[in-house]
């Protein structure tokens, strides 16, 4: 008889007691959400079967507290399903597809119980003196079960259900079938001409992953090839540097089809029924519209705002976006050898196609600024990069970072930090996952396994528990001859999610789900878009940019060149950007049942954002995971909302010194230490002092407007 015992049922007695991914079985799951669920409903009996009258404390203080890290379901479902996005398999999924329903089921049954709900209502409207933490988490509860449909009548509450138990399933089927999809598909080459245009990286990645590939299969005979895939390490400077374009266009269609096919990894009815649901589920409650629902808590407020900053945008953008289109066109007849007088007699393919914006944009990049990714892959090192991010927190907020080996992880690619207070204090554990293999989806973000919270042991002592968060990514792997070099778009990527990290990290609250993250979905994104603004400044690249070989640093010429191209292209990826938002919007501002064709549907919903032609078998909708999946459905527009803020927030630190301790405390406290405990734009003010505008990300941007100043 085994005498392993079930982790999550039992102190984890690690450092910090961080999550023990080593003792954990498959098993051990189902076992502790069943558990979690029963704990969870004794919990919710206890406190509606109080014979005290309900109170912020014995009702408000102990839902909150039931809902936190220490309770065993929330303790099991954040490991679960933070290793399905990063490292699952099949029976994960299968696991996922069973349990997903039952959590669904169970949160709903907490949240429609009608007795808890009067307590919290009698609470809400009769309550002692609250502090202003208090007020908001009070005010969060009540609303979250009245959003939750807690005022429904009992047939109103029973469709709701069905509502949502079936939404959480889709959600799960979209994303499953949207890694399937992806990891399927390989591009596998034998012939060495076919590589031609790829740089060294790209080569040398593609034989590994050929060679791994190899080895797996027993049955394969052992040759030489090179593979590459639709992870975007790989598929990136595919589509940038190969000179094959009929190969760029294979890669191209096989991305941009992904879950269009006649299998079971189709996505278009699912997408379509979840808009459906969400849209039921919006008028259930009392909305117009799904994005009515969701605008209600968010910075935005309402669709007429949103609306106005997407066509704002459009307005300021697309000017110059129509100018770099045709530049970069321009280029594509000349190296195509397609005189003027031809270009209106070229069949569709012929001309300048989707497959070629890559490639194009690269060479037109190394005429006007002589400047290229590949040469600056040696001066980024990961190892080295690392030491610059880190080296960049500690300069701004004086934290430091100290790997520990003995913190438990899930794969050998992660590493475990301690991170230490500039007062030498423990602040959180950070785990960092870098690179691409087959259970871990496409993409980066930032999770966490422990949220910060203050609360009292047994001893009745006062205790801050402080976070355990993670940033997961795909960056550029490791090959047998040289170690992972980056490309500067990746340490983009990198300090964005570490400027996620660093609001988890910061986070200071008394109650959990008011800490850190957990803050309105368009005012999210401005710790993170904050930092990206680092990666072209040249008194950070010259703290860790050195040569892998010869420890050289970047040189000033190749640093300006980075400067003065910072908006190649930038209106075009603005409108890029924009297209998402407004395809997001027209998607859930639905306010009939959605009965059209979803690939027709998109075409048409981002076309003013749209400046080249549109192909009719492509379509994003079906691997769009941050609407259909990703919890930004109607929030899409929120990158470009916290865009405005981060523009506007660097400007500050630009007029004080982009190191400023001062300021970078300022911003600290105001706004990476207070999580939600109060209205963002009371925040953001607060740090600013003043309202933000889209002047500094319009000079940063380098648009002009032909706005007349008042």
């Amino acid at each position: 008889m085994s005498d392993h015992k079930n982790p999550f049922f039992e102190p984890y007695n690690t450092p910090h007691d961080t999550v023990p991914f080593d003792r954990i079985r498959m098993e051990d799951y189902e076992e502790a959400f069943m558990e979690g669920i029963r704990r969870d409903n004794e919990q919710i009996e206890k406190i509606i079967n109080n014979p005290e009258k309900p109170t912020f404390d014995n009702t408000i203080i102990n839902t909150e507290e039931d809902e936190g890290y220490y309770d065993l379901l929330s303790r099991v479902s954040t490991v679960f399903f933070n290793l399905l996005s990063a490292e699952t398999n099949d029976e994960m999924d299968a696991l996922a597809q069973k349990i997903q329903p039952i959590l669904t089921q169970h949160a709903n049954d907490v949240r429609l119980n009608p007795r808890l709900f009067e307590r919290i209502r009698y609470v809400h409207q009769h309550h002692r003196k609250l502090s202003g933490e208090e007020k908001m988490l009070l005010n969060n509860c009540y609303e979250g079960f009245v959003r939750s449909g807690a005022l429904l009548d009992e047939a109103g509450k029973e469709k709701l259900r069905k509502l949502t138990e079936e939404a959480s399933i889709l959600s799960l089927q979209f994303s499953q079938n949207l890694l399937k999809e992806q990891k399927a598909f390989t591009l596998d080459i034998t012939d060495e001409a076919q590589l031609d245009g790829l740089p060294e990286t790209a080569r040398e990645a593609a034989a590994l992953a050929w060679k791994e590939a190899q080895s797996s299969n027993s049955e394969s005979e052992s040759s030489k090839g090179w593979r590459f895939t639709l992870d975007m390490p790989s598929y990136s400077p595919f589509m940038t540097y190969s000179t094959q374009r009929e190969l760029r266009k294979q890669m191209y269609m096989a991305r941009n089809t992904i879950c269009t096919h006649d299998n079971t990894e189709n996505n278009l009815e699912i997408c379509k029924r979840l808009i459906n649901l969400r849209r039921e589920i919006a008028q259930l409650l009392g909305y117009n519209t799904y994005a009515d629902y969701v605008l209600k808590r968010r910075m935005a407020y309402n669709k007429c705002h949103v609306n106005h900053l997407l066509n704002s945008l459009i307005d300021a953008y697309k000017p110059t976006a129509v100018k770099e289109r045709a530049t970069l066109k321009r280029l594509f007849y000349r190296e195509q050898g397609i005189r003027k007088s031809q270009i209106t007699k070229l069949n569709p393919e012929e001309d300048m196609m989707p497959w070629d914006a890559g490639f194009y944009s690269h060479k037109l990049q190394m005429e006007k600024y002589n400047l290229d990714q590949e040469m600056l892959r040696p001066y980024f090192e990961l190892s080295k990069v690392i030491d610059g991010v880190f080296g960049l927190a500690n300069r701004l907020y004086g934290i430091t970072f100290k790997e520990n080996k003995d913190i438990p992880v899930y794969h050998p690619d992660v590493k475990a930090y301690e991170v230490f207070d500039k007062d030498g204090s423990y602040l959180a554990v950070f785990y960092a996952d870098f690179h691409p293999r087959k259970g871990k989806q496409g993409g980066a973000w930032m999770t966490q396994y422990q949220g910060q919270h203050i609360e009292k042991n047994e001893k009745g002592e006062t205790i801050n528990v402080r976070p355990h968060v993670s940033v997961v990514m795909n960056l550029t792997k490791p090959t047998e001859e040289k170690p992972a070099l980056l490309t500067l778009g990746e340490v983009e990527t990198f300090l964005h999610e570490f400027g996620h990290s660093l609001h988890g990290m910061f986070a200071n609250s008394r109650f959990e789900s008011l800490s850190g993250t957990n803050v309105m979905w368009d005012f999210v994104e401005l710790p993170s878009q904050f930092m990206e603004n680092y990666a072209i400044e040249k008194e950070f690249l010259r703290t860790f940019a050195f040569h892998y070989q010869t420890g050289e640093p970047l040189p000033d010429e190749l640093i300006d060149r980075i400067v003065k191209s910072r908006n190649f292209m930038v209106a075009s990826a603005c409108l890029r950007q924009v297209s998402f938002g407004l395809l997001d919007m027209a998607y859930y501002t639905q306010h009939e049942e959605f009965t059209k064709d979803i690939i027709s549907f998109e075409k048409k919903a981002w076309k003013k954002a749209i400046l080249g032609e549109q192909l009719p078998n492509t379509c994003m909708t079906v691997q769009f995971s941050h609407i259909m999946a990703g919890g930004y459905a109607a929030g899409y527009y929120s990158y470009k909302w916290a865009e405005v803020l981060d523009a506007d927030a660097f400007s500050v630190f630009q007029k004080n010194g982009i190191f400023d301790q001062k300021t970078a405390q300022r911003f600290r406290d105001e706004i990476l230490s207070k999580g939600g405990t109060e209205n963002p734009s009371l925040l953001y003010r607060r740090f600013r002092e003043g309202s933000p505008t889209i002047d500094a990300l319009l000079k940063r941007n380098g648009i002009k407007t032909g706005r007349k100043k008042k």
